[in-house]
């Protein structure tokens, strides 16, 4: 329990109602999940007809919100087919690999509670002092990578153990593009660890307490924006789902995939674009704590600390879905070259440049620097850095244009 002993619900012996509490907290995540999912598949239907001047969904249910359910009882009464040549077991285990992980970081983000004045998001639940959120280990942050990581194998796995050339084209791609784009996200991530000190996931959000303390703020945008980009492209959102795009031979590494199996696919998908929207609001504006500049606070009236937070959390979490909705229905996509080239000469050395020049700021803050000289100094490394770096590029570009003249 050493792990967990950071939620004081769990520091000290288990009772009948820590356990009952624990229970409801998995029970929320799962059906929240699933029932987030379904909406999302609605809500950016909706949008995208709204954007193209098209109804959309309007049949099933009020609005057309049953629709998302329609669609997926009909693949889970649809027959299911594993390929002659396929790896049956990997092949059936791939889609689990896809879609688990996406409900399994849920464990680790506060989706509320009262995080004011130092309070740690601690509420009060049963007479139990507990955190609205499912385990809180000290390194919840890496474990949030991790999970994102697995998913990786999820497609790679899918299709590899299809037994067909096409599947295998696209996963390959598929993973190059989310392991290039994992490392531009876990630079951008260390500025935020930087500025939060810690690694618990509860701890990045309770050093958020005013809007200059956001890390949107305190990283200086920069991180924030490498960190959007680069969670689109691991998730393989538009622009950047190449993984299955129209002018592929077929649809990508979930090919040979039907009925239910393609379903935990398709919820993978939408699924992980909450998950990583609840990220993004965590990591950088604050989670649940409430708009604050200064000695004002944006409450909202009524609602006590600890539910207010999780309305500030869902408000928050809503901008981003809308975001990746609208990207959608505005950006053309990418070639792949392009996409590969952005993520290596790009994003990665922009990040790791601008996590060099915070952590030598704070050093200097240490050392009683001055920052103003900190600073230029920092900026002429780089200018020096860019112009090696383009320097070899444009030494291999023309090595490669010799060699295939």
């Amino acid at each position: 329990m050493t792990i967990l002993a950071i939620d004081p619900l769990l520091d000290g012996d288990l009772l009948w109602t820590p356990i009952i509490i624990v229970a409801l907290k998995v029970l929320v995540i799962f059906v929240v999940g699933l029932v987030g999912t379904m909406f999302m598949v609605w809500f950016e239907r909706k949008m995208i007809a709204g954007m193209q001047n098209r109804v959309g969904p309007n049949k099933a249910g009020p609005f057309g919100m049953l629709q998302t359910l329609a669609d997926g009882m009909k693949l889970i009464f649809k027959e299911g087919f594993v390929p002659d040549r396929a790896d049956s077991l990997v092949y059936r285990l791939a889609p689990f690999l896809a879609f688990v992980p996406a409900f399994l970081v849920w464990s680790v983000l506060p989706l509320g509670g009262d995080f004011r004045d130092g309070n740690g998001g601690v509420v009060t639940w049963f007479g139990e002092e507990t955190r609205v959120q499912l385990a809180d280990p000290p390194v919840g942050i890496l474990l949030v990578l991790a999970l994102s990581s697995i998913a990786v194998y999820g497609i790679m796995l899918a299709g590899w153990s299809s037994g067909s050339k096409y599947p295998l084209l696209g996963a390959v791609r598929a993973t190059a593009q989310m392991v290039s784009y994992e490392a531009a996200l876990g630079l951008s991530l260390a500025a935020v660890l930087l500025a939060a000190g810690t690694l618990s996931t509860s701890g990045i959000v309770g050093a958020q307490s005013s809007l200059s303390d956001w890390h949107i703020v305190a990283t200086g945008v920069l991180p924030f924006v490498i960190f959007m980009i680069a969670a689109t492209a691991e998730l393989n959102r538009p622009p950047f789902d190449l993984v299955e795009a129209e002018q592929e031979l077929v649809g990508g590494f979930n090919t040979e995939y039907s009925a239910f199996r393609f379903a935990l696919f398709f919820l993978a998908e939408f699924m992980n674009v909450i998950t990583m929207s609840a990220v993004i609001v965590t990591l950088f504006l604050g989670g649940p704590q409430p708009i604050r500049f200064g000695d004002t606070t944006l409450d909202i009236p009524l609602i006590n600390n600890g539910l207010e937070g999780t309305i500030w959390f869902l408000l928050k979490v809503f901008v981003f879905l809308y975001v990746y909705v609208w990207l959608r229905g505005t950006l053309p996509r990418l070639r792949y070259d392009q996409l590969m080239d952005f993520g290596w000469k790009v994003l990665i050395p922009v990040s790791l440049g601008w996590f060099l020049l915070l952590a030598a700021l704070r050093v200097g803050d240490g050392q009683d620097w001055n920052a103003v000289a900190v600073t230029a100094v920092s900026l002429g490394v780089f200018a020096v850095s860019y112009l090696l770096f383009a320097a070899a590029t444009r030494a291999s570009e023309r090595n490669r244009e010799g060699a295939t003249s």
